[in-house]
């Protein structure tokens, strides 16, 4: 892709992130030491080398009349002003991963998109993928290549003037399922659900806007590909497409009941070897750490919870919200003013309508262009400051309860605002949400002390990764086994394909390791090792003599039933039409 460059770097599957930024490089001195050049043994002369730098001052100003070390000096003095002494001692890193013409993508907006993928991922799959899977390289690229991707639509959208407007970012907003109560937008949930996410209303809408301004180009392009008839005819010719046939069902052959002699047993069994075979299997030792069972001393004091209380303050504060609803009326046309007079007419003969008494909802229903409320009789919910357009907010923040107002110019047109109800701004005391700031605290102590000792059953299995003893033992945990079980898994956490995958890894099954911390679940990780090792055997032909006599009588059918198949065909190929018929008639071929 033209003006996109990725830097040059090769990392392995663990490197954090998987392209580095310019390195700088260390200063390396090359070449064989020589004796130096006349020209620069007179140089030396000048300042020998058991000169200090107070001597070569002294010379200096010994000189400092000359007009060359007056300019040398000045030009000195100026660039210190510029930029600073420390500029000539620190080298600037570049800590970008790739560049999109003159944007560069950082590794903090990496590593900020790698978390929101492995996050979305654990909860799409309930914990249960193996942590390992998101250091892949190629998962890494993905990541990245979807991140120049999005810049280069964002450029494209730059060059071509494209805008998303603020009325499609807060259709967008209110229609988030998980911002709604009773199928309305509720902005209580919405403030509460980005708060738990270190988000503020403006820093979210800006996140959707990204996203729909990555979406309008490709969604443009797409609305514009231009379908012949002759397309549509073969699409229709092949979707409607249909096909008759005839076949014969064949009776399964008579079983073989002829005897089934030791020595083809004993032949069957050789050449079958592999499929007689008790499969490798093992017993692991485990420790397992799940945040749910730890013991965790979370009983807060006042003054801690209060603590809480005033730092996150701005979360107990609810602004004052509006309930209102609107009848969009768009500007037709190109938009020129006769297209303005046109719709502004239109908008105020719909007001006195409203004014006048008659439904407001019915109304909407009969004349909005606004498709998202339209059905709902215009209905917009409760809304507060900051998430309208900034006309419609201030004409829907100067009104009181019941009124409808004149026509509000916006980017998408003009709006008829009726105010349905006023619900004051309010901050929660304290002893109102006590129980609340109890519950967080203990979840978010738990989550303390379960990283502390996730971080250490890490370090311990790592540093002893022969044993999981020691590890039990300084954290409190119980060492449990499992029953044998094949590659195929077994019962239980042998069930679970993370573990079936560390079991029969290299590093656990042949160096005999510790294994890496393996997620099972929401802030549920354990650690294991083989116990027990059993390799794969061949089973007795004893064992096994009734499976091989049922499979070589199996078998027989299986050949009598292709060898009548292949009679059939050859004779339909043969006679065709007729021998069709005598098939279908049960005559045979």
């Amino acid at each position: 892709m033209a003006g996109v460059t990725h830097e040059e770097a090769h990392p392995a599957a663990s490197d954090w992130p998987p392209y580095e930024g310019a390195r700088v490089a260390p200063l390396v001195f090359r070449g064989a030491i020589r004796a130096p050049s006349q020209s620069s043994a007179r140089r030396l002369r000048r300042f020998p080398i058991g000169t200090t730098g107070d001597n070569m001052l002294k010379a200096l100003r010994g000189k400092k009349s000359g007009l060359l070390v007056k300019i040398v000096l000045g030009v000195i003095v100026v660039g210190f002003s510029f930029f600073g002494i420390e500029s000539y001692f620190i080298a600037r890193v570049d800590n970008a991963v790739a560049r999109v013409g003159d944007t560069e993508i950082s590794q903090d907006a990496f590593r900020q998109r790698f978390d929101e993928n492995r996050q979305r991922m654990m909860q799409m799959m309930g914990g249960a993928v193996d942590a390992s899977y998101f250091e892949r390289p190629e998962i890494k690229k993905q990541i990245l290549e979807q991140l120049v991707n999005e810049q280069v639509l964002l450029d494209a959208n730059e060059k071509l003037g494209i805008r998303v407007p603020d009325e499609r970012v807060r259709s967008e907003i209110l229609g988030i399922a998980a911002f709604q109560k009773d199928g309305k937008f509720d902005s209580d949930t919405y403030k509460m659900l980005l708060s738990t996410q270190g988000l503020t209303p403006r820093s979210f809408d800006d996140r959707i806007r990204d996203d729909l301004a990555v979406r309008t180009l490709p969604e443009q392009v797409g609305s514009t590909v231009l379908v012949t008839d002759a397309d549509v005819d073969t699409y229709l010719r092949l979707r409607d497409q249909k096909r008759d046939f005839r076949y014969a069902k064949l009776d399964a052959p008579a079983a073989d009941d002829s005897a089934v002699s030791d020595e083809e047993v004993q032949t069957y069994y050789t050449e079958h070897a592999q499929d007689y075979v008790t499969p490798e299997r093992v017993a692991l030792d485990y420790v397992e750490l799940d945040a749910s069972k730890l013991e965790v001393n979370a009983q807060p004091d006042d003054a801690t919870l209060k603590e809480r209380y005033e730092k996150d303050k701005t979360r107990y504060v609810s602004a004052e919200q509006r309930e209102a609803a609107h009848i969009l009326v768009k500007v037709g046309g190109k938009g020129g003013p006769d297209d303005q007079k046109a719709a502004l007419a239109k908008a105020q003969a719909i007001a006195q309508e409203a004014k006048g008494g008659k439904n407001f909802a019915e109304l909407a229903k009969q004349s909005s262009e606004d498709l998202g409320s339209k059905n709902q009789g215009g209905d917009l919910g409760w809304l507060e400051k900051g998430t309208t357009d900034e006309a419609f907010e201030a004409a829907l923040f100067a009104m009181n309860k019941g009124d409808i107002s004149d026509p509000v110019l916006s980017a998408e047109g003009y709006h008829i605002i009726e105010l349905r109800d006023v619900r004051p701004g309010k901050t929660r005391s304290f002893e109102e949400v006590k129980a609340d700031l109890a519950k967080e605290y203990s979840t978010s102590e738990r989550d303390r002390v379960y990283a502390e000792k996730a971080g250490r059953l890490t370090d311990l299995t790592y540093q002893d990764a022969t044993s999981l003893e020691p590890a039990a033992k300084e954290l409190g945990l119980t060492l449990q086994k499992t029953d044998l079980f094949a590659r195929t898994g077994g019962t239980g956490l042998a069930a679970n394909p993370n573990v079936l995958k560390a079991a029969f890894s290299d590093t656990v099954l042949v160096q005999n390791n510790n294994s890496d911390p393996i997620e099972i679940g929401p802030n549920h990780i354990l650690v294991l090792r083989i116990s027990e090792r059993k390799p794969a055997t061949p089973k007795a032909i004893e064992e096994v003599r009734d499976q091989v006599k049922a499979k070589i009588v199996s078998e027989r059918a299986a050949k009598k039933a292709k060898a009548r198949a292949d009679e059939l065909f050859a004779a339909i190929g043969r006679d065709g039409e007729q021998a069709q018929g005598r098939i279908a008639a049960g005559h045979g071929p």
